[in-house]
C-alpha cells in the first residue's frame, strides 16, 4: 500500500543551521498495516509524515501510495488519498463552522465542487449515524460550532473526518499528546475502532511506549532520520517497555536514562 524508497530530507542545507532530518529512509506497508512509530526528539518521525503528506518535497527518493507516485505532487493533490489527525486539537477542523458542515467538507474531499446544498438530508442522516458510533452525544449537536467542543471531542470528530472517505493511508501525528490521560485513552480506543472497522492502513506517531506496544500490528523505531528497529507479529505482542528501552539504548548508542525521558 505504501512504499518509501530511500527518501532524504535536509533543512537549511549549506548553512550553519543545516539539519539532516531523513537519510535514505525506506519503509513498506502492506494493506491494513497499523504501524506505531516511536523515537527520540528529532528522530525524524514527524518529518516522515510531513513528507508523505506533501507538506514539503523530499530531496531524493520516491513515495508511492497504492500505485500512485506521490513524489512530485503538492499537498492538496494528495488529499484524496490521505487522511490526517494532528497533535493540536485546534487543527483539522474549521472552528467557526458547524459540526455537520465540517463533516460535509470532509466527505467531499478531493471531489470537484459545484453549486448545490452544502449539507443534504442524506448527509445529515449519515452524519447522525456516524457520530452516534463515537458515543459522545455529538449526534444531537450537529449544528453546534466545532470551536465550542472540548479538545477530546474535536479529536474524535477529526478522526471521523479523516476516515469518512476511507483514505488509502491514515496519518496520526501524536494525536493524543495534548489530551489528558482519560480523554487520550478514549481517543485511542476510537482510533482502534475506526482503523479496524474500515481496515485502514495507518501510521501513528507516539511518545508513549505503552501505547506503541498495545496498539497496531507493527512497531518501528526511528533515530537520526532512519528506521533502526522494525517489530511485528508475536514479537510485538510479547514486547515490554523495559525490553523496548534496552533495544533503543543498544541500537541508538544512547544512555538508557536519557531514552526513558525522551520516550515516556
Amino acid at each position: 500500500m505504501l512504499d518509501l524508497s530511500e527518501i532524504s530530507k535536509t533543512f537549511n542545507p549549506g548553512t550553519i543551521n543545516e539539519k539532516r532530518a531523513l537519510h535514505r529512509l525506506s519503509l513498506h506497508l502492506d494493506p491494513g498495516d497499523f504501524v506505531t512509530v516511536i523515537g527520540g526528539n528529532g528522530a525524524g518521525k514527524s518529518t516522515m509524515l510531513n513528507a508523505i503528506a506533501g507538506v514539503w518535497p523530499v530531496d531524493e527518493g520516491r513515495i508511492v501510495l497504492d500505485g500512485h507516485d506521490l513524489t512530485p505532487l503538492p499537498e492538496h493533490r494528495r488529499a484524496f488519498l490521505i487522511g490526517r489527525v494532528f497533535q493540536d486539537p485546534m487543527m483539522g477542523t474549521a472552528p467557526h463552522m458547524q459540526l455537520e458542515e465540517n463533516l460535509a467538507l470532509a466527505k467531499r474531499r478531493g471531489q470537484k465542487r459545484g453549486l448545490g446544498w452544502g449539507v443534504t438530508k442524506e448527509d445529515r442522516e449519515e452524519f447522525h449515524e456516524r457520530l452516534k458510533t463515537l458515543g459522545l452525544g455529538l449526534e444531537d449537536r450537529m449544528t453546534a460550532r466545532v470551536g465550542l467542543l472540548s479538545g477530546g471531542q474535536r479529536q474524535a470528530v477529526t478522526l471521523l473526518m479523516a476516515s469518512l472517505r476511507e483514505p488509502k493511508l491514515l496519518l496520526l501525528d501524536e494525536h493524543t499528546a495534548a489530551l489528558d490521560p482519560a480523554t487520550a485513552a478514549k481517543v485511542l480506543a476510537l482510533s482502534d475502532q475506526i482503523v479496524s472497522e474500515h481496515r485502514l492502513t495507518t501510521l501513528m506517531i507516539t511518545h508513549n511506549m505503552t501505547d506503541a506496544i498495545q496498539h497496531g500490528n507493527r512497531l518501528i523505531m526511528m533515530n537520526e532520520g532512519q528506521i533502526i528497529l522494525d517489530i511485528r507479529g508475536e514479537e510485538k505482542k510479547h514486547l515490554t517497555r523495559q525490553e523496548l528501552l534496552e533495544k533503543f539504548a543498544s541500537l541508538a548508542g544512547t544512555p538508557m536514562e536519557t531514552d526513558s525521558v525522551l520516550l515516556s
